[in-house]
């Protein structure tokens, strides 16, 4: 855990997104306990990223979301959050893809681990 922890706070990001998702994973190895690395173990019982995200195993508010995944100009342009992000998807919507990617970032750095 120690060495993909280590391999994860050097993976580089550029765009407020990435580091969202980095920031993302990083708690979902938090929420581990030393369970096995598996997507399974990581999805904490939900059946998939957007049952996890709408059960409340992550940010339950929309501003927190829009904080953690989007630019200053984003944010201002969302009003902080209290406009969605677009009109085919909710925060919760967004939160749910970026911790799908979060997941897919731990699984192929554990990877290089083994």
């Amino acid at each position: 855990m120690k060495q993909l922890k280590e391999l994860l706070n050097n993976h580089k990001t550029r765009s407020a997104w990435s580091k969202g998702v980095k920031a993302f994973a990083f708690d979902l190895l938090d929420n581990l306990e030393g369970r096995d690395i598996t997507k399974e173990n990581l999805l904490n019982g939900a059946s998939d990223w957007s049952e996890y995200s709408y059960g409340g195993c992550g940010f339950i508010y929309d501003q927190d979301i829009a904080e953690h995944l989007s630019t200053p100009s984003e944010l201002k342009a969302r009003k902080g959050g209290d406009w969605q992000p677009s009109k085919q998807e909710t925060w919760l919507d967004v939160q749910a893809r970026a911790l799908g990617q979060a997941c897919s970032l731990i699984l192929r750095l554990n990877r290089k681990v083994k």
